[in-house]
Formats: C-alpha cells, sequence, structure tokens
C-alpha cells in the first residue's frame, strides 16, 4: 500500500483515449509516518481527491485496472482511496486473534 498527498492538479491538453475526463493530480508520496519520500508524481484520480487529501495509491497494472471505464490504458499511478484516519502502531504491539463474535461464523 502506498501513500500519497495531494499537492495539486495537473492539465494535459492531449489524453490517451480511454482516459479523457480522468482528473490528474500532483501527489507527493509518503511512508507510513506521513513524511514525504521521493519526487512528486502525477496520478490519475478516481476517488474525487482534493488539495491535501491523504490519498491511498496504486502503480503499473492495479492502476490501469482502477480505471472507470476501459481498463487497460498507459496509467503508471493511480488513487484509488482516500484515508480517513491513520493508526500506526509499533512492530510488537500488533494482535492477531479475532474477539469472539468478530464474524457471522464464530
Amino acid at each position: 500500500m502506498l501513500f500519497g498527498r495531494v499537492h495539486g492538479t495537473a492539465v494535459c491538453t492531449l489524453k490517451y483515449p480511454g482516459i479523457e475526463g480522468i482528473k490528474l493530480l500532483i501527489v507527493q508520496p509518503l511512508n507510513k509516518n506521513l513524511e514525504p519520500v521521493g519526487a512528486l508524481q502525477v496520478a490519475c484520480d478516481t476517488v474525487d481527491a482534493g488539495i491535501g487529501d491523504v490519498c491511498v495509491m496504486v502503480r503499473s497494472r492495479e492502476a490501469a485496472l482502477s480505471m472507470p471505464e476501459i481498463q487497460f490504458v498507459p496509467v503508471d499511478l493511480s488513487l484509488v482511496g482516500i484515508v480517513n484516519e491513520l493508526e500506526v502502531k509499533p512492530h510488537g504491539d500488533f494482535d492477531y486473534t479475532l474477539p469472539p463474535g468478530f464474524t457471522e461464523f464464530t
């Protein structure tokens, strides 16, 4: 899972067939502590994100599959979710046991 913060929009006068109408956003990749990592990148927006939003991003084939109309378009980075809340736990503090009655099968 990749995180990124939206910094602005990109304008493209000529687009590949299949991605007309898709908004392009300028995104800063982030690590799990929401610290900037790497350079700014352009991503296709499939979730209607806005400036300042922290988003979940996918790359390569998954980015192409996230397009609403035609899949398998030449897209390398796509926003597929908006992060509302993030809780990062230390490595040893995660409990893998499910409480009783967590699912309909327990």
